[in-house]
């Protein structure tokens, strides 16, 4: 784009044309107030087209009958905030009012009626036959053939052009229907400035335009409008026309002209663009009638579209399916990328392919120097997951303009990151000859007090395409990006085959390492449970002989908690881990062997919940020694040496383990100062964790909080 085509463009585009203050001179406009009616400005002949003189101030039952005024109040009440609201006779003339809200002001809009307009029933079976005929349409450019015949029958003008809209705003006339002396536009495209963003926006907000003669003098509002805010008539039928539309379309030898949205899923697709050598209007019910083929035009133009992607998406899945196979065959497509590239090649329709895998280039067709595809290969790299896709490739990627011939389009995608390994797809240069209505690059440029004008020639201009591909469509990318499922897929069902042949030699060789554990561990285990035993029966001797009662008891205090010790490191040693434990499954043994060795009464008596946590062995050691002592305080000091329900509860959150030990006893809160009780802090101290004796409601609940691995 030159610098002088974008001022062009940037004056369009600020041109005002929801707020001309004016309208076209064929009808006639109130502007009310919304809550009284009352008159404050008109536009148009009110005098010579009604007979008024005075309604400056009436109000619009005074000026067009109490019928239509209340007729326009429904309108404007309703729910879609406007619309037709009759037809007011004066005299021999008859008008088609229509209304609706402007903010807080009231428009009514009045316009010729011509006779009694097509009949009802005759407008219904005319669309009805267009609509059966657009669902019979085979493809998209069959449906738009026969709606420019149909819309030119419906509405008379001398040629009806279906418009589409396509990149960068431009449009392209995909099918015309005309009178034999009309000039023809068939195929024609239009730069995007003839049609400028404010413009379009008006299209899909206002689905049929009408201007029954282009050379009309505006009839502006009376009296002046001197509010801060101008009237905004992006809504009205008569609205006034851009002053530079109106000599476009002079320039064109256009006399009368009309168009008709296509809006599907609430975006402007197209128009259905109308024009004729003299003036002519557009009824309000062949308006409406045009309004109503439209929208059905747009709905099969939606389902023509997805049809042809639906048709595209099944005949890419089956080349898919027989290119699957084929790879499956040979032993998979990365095991034999050079025998595989042909079949990508043919899947996507591309001219050649390159599969680019560490060091390693592949290529196959038509491609770009092997330093070229390295270079594409890194710039796939770097766009990450989403895949690169262009038909300019000159236009994205420096220095691809000197092998466009081969690939002036490219689909690149990253299979693995890591390697790397990247697929690329082809497309060589489509020259392309593009029949322009005028030249598209020729604008004026404007100087200080200028007037914008349009382009002046439609001649037939031709353009050169060149450094495009044919384009990629969206089933080609999704079936790309299949490809590339598939091959991790494979690498991944690849990998998993490795990994258990892996894990098998692994466990055949671990097999004798833990028959070597077991061994070692029952002799460490046993010698250590020998020890324990010795020191037990020592210290049931020292008791026998002690003849003191209170060295009794702790003599057998001493032998309970070595018969924990005991307990703890059986149950732990029995386990098949060495460096980390499951507490839950080491808390649920040992809790078992507790309630045997407590005596048959503690069956039952002792319930654990407990989420799945691995811990450190050294610290699993140390955590059962201080639930084994909980229950211990539980049974003496709760039960007085009776059973009695008690709870274990181990959970952990955010890296800290909450270990509790309830009980509902006679309760205690706090501790002693005996030996158990030191033995108690020292292991807390040891974890690195806190305890606290709290109230159960009954008894007592003793939650120990410690981070489940040591801190540094």
């Amino acid at each position: 784009m030159t610098d002088t085509l974008d001022l062009d463009l940037d004056a369009c585009a600020r041109e005002p044309i929801h707020i001309p203050g004016a309208i076209q001179p064929h009808g006639v406009m109130f502007v009310a107030e919304r809550a009284t009616q009352e008159i404050s400005h008109a536009a148009g002949e009110v005098a010579g087209k009604l007979g008024l003189k005075a309604w400056l101030g009436e109000s619009l039952g005074e000026v067009l009958g109490g019928p239509i005024s209340e007729r326009v109040a429904q309108v404007t009440q309703s729910g879609a905030g406007g619309g037709y609201a009759g037809r007011l006779v004066r005299g021999e003339a008859a008008f088609d009012v229509l209304t609706h809200l402007s903010g807080e002001r009231l428009i009514v809009e009045l316009e010729p009626a011509e006779g009694d307009g097509l009949p009802a029933a005759a407008l219904l079976a005319q669309l009805e036959t267009a609509a059966a005929a657009f669902e019979r349409a085979p493809t998209l450019q069959a449906l738009c053939e026969r709606a420019a015949v149909e819309f030119r029958r419906l509405t008379g003008f001398d040629r009806v052009m279906i418009y589409r809209f396509l990149d960068e705003d431009a449009g392209a006339v995909l099918a015309e229907a005309a009178a034999d002396d009309m000039p023809s536009f068939l195929n024609h495209r239009f730069p995007g400035s003839d049609i400028p963003a404010q413009a379009r926006a008006l299209y899909v907000r206002n689905l049929v335009r009408t201007i029954p003669d282009v050379s009309y003098e505006p009839a502006p509002l009376q009296p002046a409008w001197t509010e801060a805010e101008p009237l905004d008539m992006s809504d009205c039928v008569l609205r006034s026309v851009s002053p530079v539309h109106m000599q476009y379309l002079r320039n064109m030898g256009v006399g009368a002209s009309a168009s008709v949205s296509i809006v599907k899923d609430g975006v402007l697709w197209g128009l259905i663009a109308c024009h004729h050598r003299t003036q002519k209007a557009m009824p309000y019910d062949i308006r409406a009638g045009a309004r109503a083929l439209a929208g059905g035009l747009a709905r099969q133009v939606r389902a023509k579209e997805e049809a042809e992607v639906y048709r595209e998406r099944m005949r890419l899945r089956g080349l898919e399916d027989e290119a699957t196979s084929r790879f499956a065959r040979i032993g998979g497509l990365e095991q034999h990328l050079d025998a595989g590239l042909g079949e990508l090649q043919r899947i996507l329709g591309a001219d050649g392919v390159a599969a680019v895998r560490g060091e390693a280039v592949h290529l196959h067709g038509s491609h770009p120097p092997e330093a070229d595809v390295r270079a594409l290969a890194r710039w796939a790299l770097t766009e990450g997951p989403e895949p690169v896709v262009t038909d300019r490739l000159a236009s994205d990627f420096a220095g691809a303009e000197s092998y466009a011939a081969e690939a002036s389009g490219v689909l690149g995608l990253v299979v693995a990151a890591d390697e790397p390994f990247v697929l690329l797809w082809f497309r060589a240069e489509q020259l392309e000859v593009v029949n322009w209505a005028g030249n598209p690059h020729k604008a004026v440029a404007l100087g200080a007090g200028e007037v914008l004008t349009p382009r002046a020639s439609f001649e037939a201009w031709r353009e050169t395409v060149r450094g495009r591909s044919r384009r990629w469509s969206l089933a080609e990318v999704d079936a790309a990006l299949r490809l590339r499922e598939s091959l991790l897929d494979a690498r991944g069902r690849r990998r998993l085959v490795e990994l258990n042949r892996q894990l098998g030699q692994a466990l055949d060789e671990k097999e004798g390492l833990l028959l070597q554990k077991e061994v070692l561990l029952g002799e460490v285990n046993h010698r250590v449970q020998n020890s324990l035993q010795l020191v037990s029966s020592f210290l049931g001797l020292q008791a026998r002989d002690a003849g003191d009662p209170a060295l009794t008891a702790a003599f057998a205090e001493a032998r309970r908690r070595l018969s924990a010790v005991s307990l703890v490191h059986r149950r732990l040693y029995r386990g098949d881990q060495i460096e980390t434990i499951d507490l839950a499954r080491y808390f649920e043994d040992l809790i078992a062997d507790m309630s045997v060795s407590m005596g048959d009464d503690w069956t039952g008596q002792i319930h654990l919940d407990a989420a799945p946590v691995l811990a450190p062995t050294d610290r699993a050691v140390t955590l059962g020694l201080i639930v084994t002592e909980l229950v211990i305080n539980a049974n003496k000091y709760a039960y007085g040496g009776a059973a009695g329900p008690i709870e274990v509860t181990v959970h952990e959150g955010r890296g800290v383990l909450t270990v509790s030990v309830c009980d509902q006893g006679r309760g205690r809160h706090a501790p002693t100062e005996g030996f158990g009780s030191r033995m108690m802090a020292a292991l807390v101290r040891q974890l690195g964790g806190e305890i606290a004796y709290l109230d159960n409601h009954p008894g007592l609940r003793a939650a120990l909080t410690v981070p489940v691995v040591a801190r540094a």
